[in-house]
């Protein structure tokens, strides 16, 4: 896929599987993200992905659109991931998220206090790809 198809599949889908690593123990967890060229933006709350993103910061993101087995288009976009906690700039891209997502669900609809009384904390990751390529079969194009 050229580079303006890989773009244009990672702002139309919106979610995708996100892969990470620590202590060679890998995870991938489906996720919501935040396309905004050249960045993407994940806002999620606490929990296992961001104790991985923060121990080691190479992540993988893979996104996919299909139709059926024949007519398919997927993505994988290699980068690192910096949590944000500079305040400015996570006003800043919360707008840009809460634009894309007013209810900013599903992570929103995560917040509770856990049966210990543990709230559930928010968390907001940039990913800075490092290398993006696409696949997608000969039936499908994303123009």
């Amino acid at each position: 896929m050229s580079t303006k198809e890989i773009h244009a599949l990672l702002e139309k889908v919106g979610h995708g599987h996100l892969g990470c690593a620590s202590e060679g123990h890998p995870y991938v967890v489906p996720m919501h993200y935040y396309f905004d060229n050249p960045d993407i933006y994940i806002f999620t709350t606490v929990g296992m992905k961001t104790k991985y993103m923060d121990a080691n910061p190479e992540v993988c993101l893979q996104v996919e659109d299909v139709q059926n087995l024949q007519h398919w288009r997927s993505v994988i976009v290699m980068g690192r991931a910096e949590h944000i906690t500079d305040k400015q700039e996570f006003d800043r891209v919360m707008q840009f998220v809460k634009a894309e997502n007013p209810t900013l669900s599903p992570a929103i609809n995560r917040t509770w206090i856990d049966a210990w009384g543990r709230p559930e904390v928010m968390a907001l990751y940039r990913i800075h790809p490092s290398e993006m390529s696409g696949r997608m079969t000969d039936g499908v194009s994303s123009q």
